[in-house]
């Protein structure tokens, strides 16, 4: 399954020319799930060749404007494009009504439906669900409600082993082979053991968004295993105090959540402005995680 990340922005509060604020822009199949959206966002989305008519669903972590200004320019310019489908809008208290009072002072009327789905950002639950992933909350500790969001793939289904496979299954029988069950006499013995007749489904991909947080081992469980953890990194280690007075996280403590998590790949994000030269960040967190990246804009990944 198609599983593709473009990285928009990968700054923080204060703007600096080379670096957007955050948003990230996942195409999973047909569809386009947008996490966070500072300002500029749309205009990333078109430097980079993005479809805005595929964007169906925008997750956004938290309320401080880096986070989230660009969204109300973004609604209206879908809306000036004639977007007539739903586009679903996931995020915490608070979101609905800044976005509803924005509209109706500019006297925007929509062509189409906005769906607002608030988040409880104290616990991890299933969020989301479609076809092809779920979406799940992960818990951060920052200065205002904040989560992450993890997108993982549904399992595939089994390949049945055609060479060895008995003539007398049904299509029924089939489907429940892939699906990982068993067939059965009427005396309920099994008849076909699914795991005889099919080679094993390979594992979903997944993703983990985190940002903004102070570090936070509680979430470990949460995102163990996963292909690839994109993790807040606003501060070198030597300004540790900083980042706990601001509720953030520092390039080494990011680097040790990704190592007790068993991550594939950490990529770091969320830079201060006061860093021009981001190799020493990049230098800090791969003492802890080799397999480190530092976002960039523009920066592009399969997941």
């Amino acid at each position: 399954m198609s599983f593709h990340l473009t990285i928009l922005g990968t700054g923080s509060a204060t703007p600096v020319l080379t670096r957007h604020p955050t948003a990230h822009y996942l195409q999973i199949e047909q569809d386009g799930y947008l996490i966070d959206c500072g300002e500029g966002t749309q205009n990333q989305l078109l430097r980079y060749k993005l479809r805005i008519t595929r964007l169906k669903y925008i997750f956004i972590t938290h309320l401080h404007g880096d986070h989230y200004f660009g969204l109300i320019g973004l609604i209206s310019t879908l809306n000036m494009h004639r977007r007539t489908e739903d586009l679903w809008l996931f995020g915490p208290k608070g979101l609905a009504e800044i976005i509803t009072i924005q509209l109706k002072y500019s006297d925007t009327w929509l062509n189409f439906k906005l769906h607002f789905i608030e988040t409880d950002t104290q616990k991890s639950y299933q969020l989301f669900e479609n076809e092809n992933i779920t979406i799940t909350t992960i818990p951060m500790i920052h200065r205002v409600e904040c989560c992450g969001f993890l997108f993982r793939e549904k399992p595939h289904k089994h390949k049945i082993a055609k060479e060895i496979m008995p003539s007398d299954l049904t299509i029924e029988q089939i489907k429940s082979l892939k699906d990982g069950k068993n067939v059965y006499y009427e005396d309920d013995s099994v008849k076909y053991d699914y795991k005889d007749y099919t080679i094993p489904s390979v594992k979903g991909k997944s993703y983990a968004f985190c940002s903004d947080s102070l570090y936070n081992e509680p979430i470990i469980d949460i995102i163990k295993n996963v292909d690839v953890l994109y993790h807040e990194a606003t501060f070198l280690h030597e300004l540790e105090a900083r980042a706990t007075f601001t509720c953030h996280t520092t390039a080494k403590q990011a680097g040790e959540m990704a190592r007790k998590a068993e991550v594939g790949k950490l990529i770091i994000g969320h830079f201060s402005s006061r860093y021009k030269d981001l190799f020493p960040l990049l230098e800090e967190v791969r003492q802890e995680f080799p397999n480190s990246e530092l976002a960039e804009d523009g920066m592009n990944f399969e997941i």
